[in-house]
């Protein structure tokens, strides 16, 4: 029975490529000279630190830019309100990876309601979908990323 999987995943040694990209050029960039304007990478959070929170929305900026040149997509991140205190301001993004349960829920409804002959079945931070027929499966596909979702759906491990 053909199935394959939709997973939500984001390439780790992409993101810390980007990150160093950004460092990089914050640092040499005549605006963020007297800022002391970085970003650091740590388990999937991204916090950047700035004198004042236009520099925030400057290498938000930045580091959007990067992202998206190295083919993260923008959907998953988790952009956290800027916190001022005192001299620095500093500002958390989280990289969101995984079908949470809800928008599981969500996927499988939709699926259901297109009426093809498929079963999906949650699966931890993934969704796998299996059919008799592979044009069916390939219909589920195009579905899916029709779909207006808040993640990005990779769709992987296809087997017949």
């Amino acid at each position: 029975m053909p199935t394959f999987d939709v997973i939500s995943e984001v390439n780790q040694q992409e993101v810390t490529n980007a990150v160093d990209q950004a460092n990089r050029e914050v640092g040499t960039r005549f605006d963020f000279k007297e800022a002391g304007a970085r970003y650091e990478l740590d388990k999937g959070v991204v916090t950047m630190r700035a004198a004042g929170e236009f520099h925030l929305k400057a290498m938000l900026d930045v580091l959007q830019s990067k992202l998206v040149k190295r083919g993260v997509d923008l959907k998953c991140l988790s952009i956290a309100a800027p916190a001022v205190t005192g001299k620095e301001a500093r500002q958390a993004i989280t990289l969101r990876q995984g079908i949470d349960a809800p928008l599981a829920r969500q996927l499988v409804k939709m699926v259901k309601d297109s009426k093809l002959k498929v079963q999906a079945s949650i699966q931890e931070n993934k969704l796998r979908i299996s059919g008799k027929k592979r044009d069916d499966l390939q219909a589920v596909i195009a579905l899916l990323r029709e779909a207006k979702v808040d993640m990005p759906l990779q769709f992987d491990n296809m087997r017949d």
